[in-house]
């Protein structure tokens, strides 16, 4: 027994990454391709890095009719911009990741996670997020060599030399660091 049809939301034609599969038909075999330069959707990074509001996102697809539905393949790129996770400088640069995912035709056919069609139609923005976030390097830096910040100060290793030192101190001993500094200056006067 089928299970219950599933609610779909009706997409809009208008939106940048809904794309129209009416010319494939519903005959397996038929393929075409496509290269579009579409706006990045928004919010999609990590806390670190991820791809700007509105930049372009190059994509060359393979759009294929099959038996169960379309078979969308291809890559996009996009390029990033965050900051590194060692010295907090702006990070920038491009990604490339591989798209393909099918959309079925109908819920009968497809589990409660598979994309669907809505009539012709296809949303391609929730595979290309998902491929997106998912290459995205969690603790982005700026080189890989990247030495950070010194944590007692916050000033760049980079910049401070190898020499940039603090004193430690023995926390035991703390409490009487103040009197060496007060009995120095009383044997001065």
């Amino acid at each position: 027994m089928p299970s219950e049809s599933r609610m779909t939301q009706h997409l809009d034609p208008r939106s940048p990454w809904v794309i129209s599969t009416h010319d494939l038909g519903k005959r397996p075999g038929t393929m075409r391709r496509l290269t579009l330069t579409l706006p990045a959707p928004a919010d999609l990074g990590v806390d670190m890095i991820g791809v700007p509001k509105d930049a372009e996102v190059e994509l060359d697809l393979r759009l294929e009719a099959v038996m169960e539905g379309v078979l969308v393949s291809g890559t996009a790129q996009a390029p990033l911009a965050g900051e590194c996770a060692r010295c907090l400088d702006p990070v920038s640069s491009d990604i490339e990741v591989d798209l393909q995912e099918l959309f079925f035709y109908s819920d009968e056919d497809a589990s409660e996670d598979d994309s669907l069609l809505d009539g012709e139609l296809l949303d391609l923005e929730p595979t290309f997020r998902d491929a997106v976030v998912l290459a995205l390097p969690l603790s982005p830096v700026c080189r890989d060599d990247c030495e950070g910040l010194c944590v007692e100060c916050g000033i760049k290793l980079a910049e401070a030399g190898a020499d940039h030192r603090h004193e430690k101190i023995d926390a035991r001993w703390a409490s009487l660091q103040g009197l060496i500094t007060e009995n120095d200056n009383d044997q001065e006067k």
